[in-house]
């Protein structure tokens, strides 16, 4: 298993523990020229969950990313799927 695939894991891993519908969690990579960034979707209800008081969860959760081998210069974004089209 490759670094970026074991990230993408790790982080849909932790991601499912947190939320109601993990069904619905889906973990994407998407290759920048400065950084990759791990797209974050859950179900609309969930999101709140995801994000934590204050931002604490989806920081707990880079954090995370970051110390894991490979981690370092990958971005984690929660998206916002009711703003999508």
């Amino acid at each position: 298993m490759s670094t970026d695939a074991a990230l993408t894991d790790a982080l849909e891993h932790l991601v499912r523990g947190i939320v109601d519908s993990p069904d619905e969690v889906d973990v994407r990579r998407k290759n920048g020229r400065r950084y990759d960034t791990l797209q974050v979707r859950v179900d609309p209800e969930d999101l709140g969950r995801v994000i934590g008081r204050a931002g604490r969860t989806a920081k707990a959760l880079r954090t995370v990313v970051a110390a894991l081998p490979g981690g370092q210069g990958v971005r984690v974004d929660v998206v916002d799927t009711d703003r999508r089209r």
